[in-house]
């Protein structure tokens, strides 16, 4: 898989999210940003984003993925603090 074919499957699965993949072959890292995590935890966030990708996994099409999850006030937070 290339990350433009993992980005849309996430993107698919979060209305107006920002999404971001790097990697190649079987091994990502995405980064989503998303009001779809207001209130969650950092578990929860990660399973909704595995969820976009799941039968990519199960089919071994990816490996290995690093996920990382923002709502847009952590975010903002996060890059006025130079993270992300």
């Amino acid at each position: 898989m290339n990350p433009e074919e993992v980005k849309a499957l996430v993107e698919a699965g979060f209305d107006g999210a920002d999404v971001a993949v790097e990697g190649g072959g079987d091994r990502f890292q995405i980064r989503v940003i998303s009001t779809a995590f207001d209130g969650l935890m950092p578990v929860k966030k990660q399973q909704l984003v595995y969820a976009t990708i799941n039968e990519q996994i199960q089919s071994n099409n990816i490996h290995a993925v690093q996920i990382i999850t923002y709502t847009p006030a952590e975010w903002e937070k996060a890059q006025k603090m130079g993270i992300g």
